[in-house]
């Protein structure tokens, strides 16, 4: 099993995100405000901005596997009715999927949300045809709440994304 460490974001991560970042294969499952091609100086401003924002309104951690960022993942506060709520969102390294990081990644990120803010529950909005990330929401104990159809334009087609949550009560 390949270890991994979730810990705050460093300027000298830029070079290695953007090295993995630059995959179409990560940014065809993303939204739009994920460029690509990703440059150096997207990871750059990345980087800043979870430096900048950590703590107050979400979390932001690199994945790092033998020292070196190799994906991404946060948990970001809604706002107003949704304040008791959060959204997930994350990516990782081709050469790293399937092993099993991404959904451990998840667990402990959820983990460190629950505890760190007033939150009840965590949401997910994968592309329905994302069976990985979808698998990996399971994994990490999720539950599928619904499908949204033709909810996503993506590449110019439309596609269904589905909701699933995690709740605080179910840890």
């Amino acid at each position: 099993m390949i270890q991994f460490e979730l810990r705050p974001w460093r300027q000298e991560d830029a070079a290695s995100i953007a090295q993995y970042a630059g995959n179409s294969k990560i940014a065809a499952n993303l939204r739009d405000v994920f460029p690509h091609p990703y440059a150096l100086s997207d990871a750059e401003e990345y980087i800043r901005d979870c430096i900048a924002n950590e703590g107050g309104a979400q979390i932001c951690r690199a994945i790092a596997i033998e020292g070196k960022a190799a994906g991404s993942i946060g948990v970001f506060i809604k706002s107003d009715v949704y304040r008791k709520s959060a959204e997930i969102g994350y990516w990782l390294a081709e050469p790293y999927w399937g092993q099993g990081i991404m959904s451990r990644a998840v667990r402990q990120i959820c983990e460190l949300a629950f505890s760190q803010f007033d939150i009840i529950r965590i949401e997910a909005e994968p592309f329905a045809h994302n069976t990985a990330s979808r698998r990996v929401l399971e994994k990490a104990g999720f539950v599928l709440e619904g499908t949204k159809r033709k909810s996503v334009y993506k590449n110019g087609r439309l596609h269904d994304s589905c909701i699933y949550a995690r709740l605080k009560e179910c840890d």
